[in-house]
């Protein structure tokens, strides 16, 4: 092979395994050194010179100038040395061209064999590097194959594990389904690096809002809290001190579209957004949307809260299974109680104003408040799940795009 070609080849190797020129050359050299060890059955100490800039090499056999002579096959005298250059010493190396070698077939094959495990070993630790970097992010990936519960999903270079626990129960994959995953963790192993995907972690909600919302990308908009039940319900807390943005309007986006991809790529899972509030009755009081609230007694010492709610919201606002109340728990991290205005009337020495919560009242800022929904793995699913922003007086609100917008919505970037 002329000098043009090998240089062609080494290029198109490095382009097709994604690594650099140097490493090609380097696995070259090691798989040379190997042949002419095997073709001179270790007789001679041999290198490879590798030049990086021309992409040439040399096969030199290699003396180490010495006083004394103990083996000839690896040690020169100095006095041989000085006849070769004048200025060796003792303690330096000497090296000879050595003609081409004609590798015979066993050398070649170990050459070839050292060469692509060296170039394998590279690429995998580039991957393992480049799929590390993308822990605690979500990825687009290809549903591959199935292995009794473990789906694979390529993820382009690399797969990655769905476990079972990481499913989502309600969702059916296929082959070929294209899905957004989230990373959980990436480890080295020697047939590569193992990367654990995850379609039922909170963080996957928020980095789709992330990708989705150019608000919340920007920091203009802050996701509070996130409480999941994956392929359920998901609740989310905003939150924006720019007074000119309207959170929930901005992650609604105009007439749902910004929602409504996400909600499209969780597979209609219903998603619910409300105002994050650093008053733990205000904040209880939306995290319990749909549902209508009178008054709330929020503790912070003790993370407790009695919620009263009218005769004929009492449903609504402890949802299907109490899905809405614990979800609501989760995202404000209090424990709740709710009740009905007949129950709470019912109560020994109940007085409303016990109940009502006033602005002017003092609260501890530096209570130690939720900053991510806990992560439920015994969750309850539903095989259809709908987004639903406003709801009318039954367990489950529904949210359809025919109808006006929703006034909590607003319109994109909060304007009118």
């Amino acid at each position: 092979m002329d000098q043009q070609a090998f240089r062609e080849a080494i290029g198109e190797l490095a382009k097709e395994k994604n690594v650099s020129k140097e490493v090609i050359m380097d696995a070259i050299r090691e798989g040379m050194i190997t042949a002419c060890k095997q073709s001179y059955k270790n007789s001679i100490n041999i290198d490879v010179l590798m030049d990086y800039e021309d992409m040439s090499f040399r096969i030199v056999r290699v003396w180490d100038v010495v006083d004394e002579v103990f083996d000839e096959s690896y040690e020169m005298d100095v006095k041989e040395a000085r006849k070769i250059d004048p200025k060796y010493e003792v303690g330096d190396i000497v090296q000879k061209d050595i003609p081409e070698i004609e590798f015979g077939r066993i050398a070649a094959s170990s050459a070839k064999n050292v060469m692509f495990q060296q170039i394998r070993e590279e690429e995998r630790k580039n991957i393992c590097d480049e799929f590390k970097g993308l822990e605690k992010h979500i990825v687009t990936g290809v549903v591959q194959r199935f292995m009794g519960k473990l789906v694979i999903v390529n993820l382009g270079r690399a797969d990655g594990q769905l476990t079972e626990r990481e499913q989502v129960r309600s969702e059916r994959l296929r082959p070929n389904d294209r899905i957004k995953v989230y990373i959980l963790e990436v480890k080295d192993n020697k047939r590569g690096p193992k990367i654990y995907v995850s379609r039922t972690h909170p963080d996957l909600v928020r980095m789709l809002f992330e990708e989705e919302v150019s608000e919340v990308r920007d920091g203009t908009v802050q996701i509070m809290s996130i409480a999941r039940e994956p392929g359920s319900r998901t609740k989310i807390a905003v939150y924006s001190d720019n007074p000119d943005v309207d959170p929930v309007g901005a992650c609604v986006g105009m007439n749902g579209s910004r929602v409504n991809t996400i909600v499209d790529e969780l597979r209609n899972e219903k998603i619910d957004i409300v105002n994050w509030d650093e008053n733990p009755a205000l904040l209880i009081e939306n995290a319990l949307s749909p549902a209508k609230v009178i008054s709330v007694l929020a503790d912070p010492d003790d993370r407790t809260a009695l919620v009263i709610v009218p005769d004929y919201q009492l449903s609504l606002a402890i949802g299907k299974e109490g899905q809405n109340a614990r979800l609501a728990a989760k995202l404000t991290n209090y424990k709740i109680d709710i009740k009905d205005e007949t129950q709470a009337k019912d109560a020994p020495g109940f007085r409303y104003e016990d109940y009502m919560f006033d602005d002017d009242d003092e609260y501890d800022e530096d209570a130690d408040y939720i900053e991510d929904g806990e992560y439920a793995e015994d969750a309850e699913y539903t095989d259809e799940a709908e987004y639903t922003q406003e709801a009318e007086d039954t367990d489950e609100a529904e949210y359809d795009e025919t109808d006006a917008e929703p006034a909590s919505a607003g319109t994109e970037d909060g304007e009118e």
